[in-house]
C-alpha cells in the first residue's frame, strides 16, 4: 500500500481520531488499511468501517506477536 493512499484514507478517519489515539502505530496502519477496504468493497459507514477496522487489527497484532 502506498504511503500517499495510507494518509488520503487516515483524512477519511480524522473526525474519529479518539477512537485511533490510543492503539499502536502498527495497529492503527492495519486498522485504517481494513477499514478502507471495508468502506470500498461492503456497505459500512465510515465509524462503523473503523470499528471493524480496529477489531481487526487488534486480532491481527495479537496474532502477530503470537
Amino acid at each position: 500500500m502506498s504511503g500517499c493512499f495510507c494518509q488520503n484514507m487516515e483524512e477519511v478517519f480524522n473526525e474519529f481520531e479518539a477512537d485511533l489515539k490510543d492503539l499502536k502505530p502498527k495497529v492503527r496502519e492495519k486498522a485504517i488499511e481494513i477499514a478502507s477496504g471495508l468502506l470500498i468493497k461492503k456497505n459500512y459507514t465510515r465509524q462503523g468501517a473503523l470499528k471493524e477496522g480496529i477489531r481487526q487489527a487488534e486480532e491481527w497484532f495479537l496474532d502477530l506477536e503470537g
